[in-house]
């Protein structure tokens, strides 16, 4: 159904880019340091299915709409680096409430509102970046081999659901390491408020780093 020789190549240039340092990453080292490895997990798998919906935008057309329009373009980037911004803040706002529940209970160790719906949170920052929409509809098609039976649509879904596949487990180590940096300083009574701002001040690089 796939070009082997393209497949190859496919496969060695995501795993390039998927071992690479980004903003997926950077949010996915986030909320492994903010709210343990199970959410980190949680954020791979949310990518994962960002991943997916970028693909079925990608074959319907979706995506050559935002390189097409600008005005579509700029619409979904002020929306992702808004939702990053809200991410950041609301992660911020929760670092004061663990202050106060630190005093007055001594144990904050049941998960925060914030930690909950973190698979949702990370599809919908993949979602609305219009950068990986770009990514989709600029990379994938180099590997579709129009000699082929199988039709254009066809390689286009089945590389563009490999990717995610793929960068999966890939994401996987990064919250791995992540988690074994965080259990360090999860040892200092401070640290974890301290993690948690840090992690709200990348959520708000990363929104910066989308209008860029």
């Amino acid at each position: 159904m796939l070009n082997p020789e393209f497949l190859i190549s496919f496969l060695f240039a995501s795993f390039i880019i998927a071992i690479a340092p980004g903003p997926s990453n950077a949010f996915l080292m986030a909320q492994t340091f903010t709210h343990g490895k199970t959410a980190g997990m949680q954020s791979a798998l949310g990518f994962a299915l960002g991943g997916v919906v970028h693909t079925i935008f990608a074959v319907i057309g979706l995506s050559a709409i935002l390189k097409a329009s600008e005005t579509a373009y700029t619409a979904v980037q002020y929306l992702g680096a808004g939702y990053l911004a809200y991410l950041g803040i609301m992660t911020f706002k929760a670092t004061l409430t663990n202050i106060n529940d630190e005093h007055s209970e001594g144990d904050n160790s049941t998960p925060s509102k914030s930690s909950k719906n973190v698979t949702f949170q990370a599809m919908m920052t993949e979602v609305l970046n219009p950068k990986v929409a770009l990514f989709f509809i600029a990379f994938i098609p180099q590997f579709v081999d129009t000699s082929l039976d199988t039709s254009t649509t066809v390689q286009l879904a089945l590389f563009g659901l490999l990717y995610p596949i793929l960068a999966f487990p890939v994401d996987c180590v990064y919250v791995y390491g992540g988690d074994k940096i965080a259990g360090y300083f999860r040892s200092h009574p401070q640290a974890p408020i301290w993690i948690d701002r840090i992690s709200a001040a990348i959520f708000i690089a990363l929104a910066v780093n989308l209008l860029l």
